[in-house]
């Protein structure tokens, strides 16, 4: 779905600018996405297996949920939205855990250039992952990862299969989930 997206500066920053989500991918413009990562309390992450028919990384497992924040959207209200949207689960602003923005420059051809600002929050997942309802349009599969696991890939750079986010982001989310589920 082609939606307006607020348009950032290179620092982040709103430029009071607003386009296309396709035209943002065209031309490279920062715009802001929201990113949920999901653990457990007994030391999981909820990784979802990208659609088939996505046009980056199909079929690759990612970050649990993620998606634009629309033009003028509040980023919080934007994860709620994307939360209920791709896996059917409803959360509250109280449920999510802010842990940072990060800076994501990705060109995967020269109609397409991912230059996004990830607004990223954890979420404790507190149901069963078959009570999950995936968005047959955007996931193909959800899964539970050790993070214990996950961290290992990460640390040997055995990443085959996932979404090549930069590394520090990756260490970033399990540090930050560590620190949750050892208090």
């Amino acid at each position: 779905m082609d939606e307006l997206v607020d348009i950032l500066d290179e620092s982040g920053n709103h430029t009071e600018q607003t386009c296309l989500k396709s035209e943002a991918h065209l031309k490279g413009l920062f715009h802001p996405t929201a990113h949920v990562w999901f653990y457990t309390s007994d030391g999981k992450v909820l990784f979802q297996k990208r659609g088939k028919d996505k046009k980056t990384f199909p079929l690759l497992w990612d970050v649990s949920v993620a998606g634009h924040i629309g033009a003028g959207e509040n980023t919080i209200e934007a994860a709620i939205r994307e939360v209920e949207e791709e896996i059917g689960l409803q959360i509250s602003p109280a449920d999510l855990y802010k842990i940072g923005i990060f800076k994501s420059m990705q060109k995967h051809s020269h109609v397409l250039m991912d230059n996004e600002f990830h607004h990223t929050f954890l979420c404790e997942l507190k149901i069963p992952i078959s009570n999950l309802n995936k968005q047959e349009s955007e996931v193909e599969d959800l899964a539970l990862f050790q993070l214990a696991d996950f961290k290992s890939k990460v640390n040997h750079g055995d990443l085959d299969g996932f979404v090549p986010h930069s590394t520090s982001y990756y260490k970033k989310i399990i540090g930050e989930i560590e620190k949750i589920t050892t208090l």
